[in-house]
C-alpha cells in the first residue's frame, strides 16, 4: 500500500509521523513564486527519512531539483513536459475527476491517476459506484483521493484499491 500526503508547508512534526510507504507531495497553489530553497530543504529532509518527494504543478522544476517525481493537477492541461528529459525512475502522477480528465492524464503519460473525490462530498464527489466505473476506464494505476479517514479506510479493500492520497488523514 502506497500513501501520498499533500503538504503546503514544511512541518517536520507531520512528516516524522509517516512511514516509508508514504510519498510527500508539495503543493502550494496560493503562492505563484515557488521557494526553491524551501523545496530543497523538504527534499533533504525526506531523503533522510527515506520518503519519496514530489512537486506539484511544475514538472520542469521537479526535474531541475532532482526530485523523485512531479504531480500534475487536474486543472493543468499542458503537454509540454512530454518533451522534457528526465531520469528513468522519475515519476509523473496526475489527478482527474471525470472521464475527460482521465483521458487527458493518459495523454500526459502519467504513471498513476489520482481519482477524486471518493468520500469527500464536494463538487467533484464521485461516490463508490461512480469511482468504480471510472477506475475501470483506464489501464493506469488509480489512487483514491478525497475524504480518506480511519473509518472508511477499510472500504478501499472492497474497491480493490491499495493506494490512497490525502491531507487531513496524515495530520
Amino acid at each position: 500500500m502506497r500513501k501520498y500526503y499533500f503538504i503546503n508547508k514544511f512541518d517536520t512534526n507531520n512528516i516524522d509521523k509517516q512511514d516509508k510507504q508514504t510519498t510527500i507531495i508539495y503543493r502550494d497553489y496560493s503562492n505563484k513564486n515557488i521557494d526553491q530553497k524551501q523545496i530543497l530543504k523538504i527534499k533533504k529532509y525526506c531523503k533522510k527519512r527515506l520518503l519519496k518527494f514530489y512537486l506539484s504543478n511544475n514538472v520542469r522544476l521537479a526535474i531541475k531539483l532532482d526530485l523523485d517525481g512531479a504531480y500534475i493537477p487536474s486543472f493543468n492541461k499542458s503537454l509540454k513536459h512530454l518533451s522534457y528529459r528526465y531520469k528513468t525512475n522519475f515519476e509523473i502522477l496526475g489527478s482527474a475527476h471525470n472521464l475527460k480528465e482521465i483521458r487527458l492524464k493518459e495523454n500526459q503519460n502519467v504513471k498513476k491517476i489520482f481519482l477524486s473525490s471518493l468520500f469527500k462530498k464536494n463538487k467533484n464527489f464521485l461516490g463508490i459506484n461512480r469511482f468504480k466505473s471510472l477506475s475501470k476506464m483506464t489501464k493506469k494505476n488509480v489512487v483514491v483521493l478525497g475524504g480518506i479517514s480511519n473509518s472508511n479506510l477499510k472500504k478501499l479493500k472492497l474497491l480493490n484499491q491499495q493506494d490512497f492520497a490525502g491531507i487531513s488523514y496524515f495530520e
